[in-house]
C-alpha cells in the first residue's frame, strides 16, 4: 500500500524520508529520521516501533546492515513488515519480508533506499532510486524529485491518497515534517507545493527556535 525512500545528502548530511500510500496518513506511522543518526521507514502492515528502534540501533554505532539483522532478530512479525534504512556514512540496507503485500519491490543505492508494495509493477523502487541520484539541489527537492518519478513509473496498484515528506539536519527536531493524510488529488504533489511554500522559509523558522531575537519578522498582518 506503499512506496517510498529514505536519504542522506552527502553535501550537507541531512536525512529525508519521502513517502506515499493508499492508506491514510502514512507518514504519521512510517516516517522516521533523527539528526546526524540516520532515516528509517517502517511500512507493509506497519509497525511504527521499528523507527525509533532502528535509529537507536544506529545511534548506537552499528550502520544500517546491522540495524536490519537486529530488527530481525529481536522484533515481531518481521515477514509482514518492510523496512527501509539509511545509516551516518550514506549507507543503506532493506528488509522485505515474503508476506509483503501484491507486488513489492525494492533498491538501494549509496545515500538512498526505496521499497513499495502493492505496487503497479516491480520497477517502481529502482525509478526512485534513479531518480534521486540524478537529481540535484536541496535535499527536498531531491526528494520530490525521486517520489515523481517513481509515481511517473507507476506507483502503487491503486490511487495513492496521502503522502509525507521529513527532512532533519542539524537540530534536533525535523527541520520540515510535512504531510497530507488524505486527499482525493495526487499527495505528492500536494506536498510539492507545500515544501515550495515551506522551503524559502526553513531557515527562519530554525533561527525563530534558537533566538528568536536574531529571527526575521514573521510576515503575517499584526507583525508588521
Amino acid at each position: 500500500m506503499t512506496f517510498s525512500l529514505v536519504a542522506r545528502c552527502a553535501d550537507t548530511g541531512m536525512f529525508g524520508v519521502a513517502i506515499s500510500s493508499s492508506s491514510p496518513a502514512v507518514a504519521a506511522r512510517c516516517s522516521h529520521a533523527r539528526a546526524g543518526v540516520g532515516a528509517v521507514a517502517s511500512q507493509n502492515i506497519t509497525d511504527p516501533t521499528l523507527g525509533p528502534k532502528g535509529l537507536d540501533i544506529l545511534a548506537s554505532g552499528l550502520s544500517a546492515a546491522d540495524a536490519i539483522a537486529r530488527l530481525r532478530e529481536t522484533a515481531n512479525h518481521m515477514d509482514y513488515r518492510q523496512v527501509l534504512i539509511v545509516d551516518a556514512k550514506g549507507t543503506t540496507a532493506i528488509h522485505s519480508g515474503h508476506k509483503a503485500l501484491g507486488i513489492w519491490s525494492q533498491a538501494q543505492a549509496k545515500n538512498v533506499a526505496s521499497g513499495g508494495n502493492l505496487l503497479a509493477v516491480n520497477t517502481v523502487p529502482q525509478a526512485i532510486v534513479d531518480g534521486f541520484l540524478k537529481s540535484q539541489g536541496h535535499l527536498g527537492d531531491r526528494l520530490i524529485t525521486a517520489m515523481r518519478a517513481g509515481l511517473g513509473e507507476g506507483g502503487e496498484a491503486g490511487p495513492v491518497h496521502s503522502a509525507g515528506l521529513m527532512i532533519v539536519g542539524d537540530v534536533p527536531w525535523p527541520i520540515a515534517d510535512l504531510r497530507c493524510d488524505w486527499t482525493e488529488d495526487c499527495p505528492i504533489e500536494n506536498i510539492a507545493t507545500a515544501w515550495e511554500i515551506y522551503k524559502p522559509q526553513l531557515d527562519a523558522y530554525i533561527q525563530r527556535a534558537i533566538d528568536p531575537r536574531q529571527a526575521p519578522s514573521y510576515g503575517v498582518p499584526g507583525d508588521e
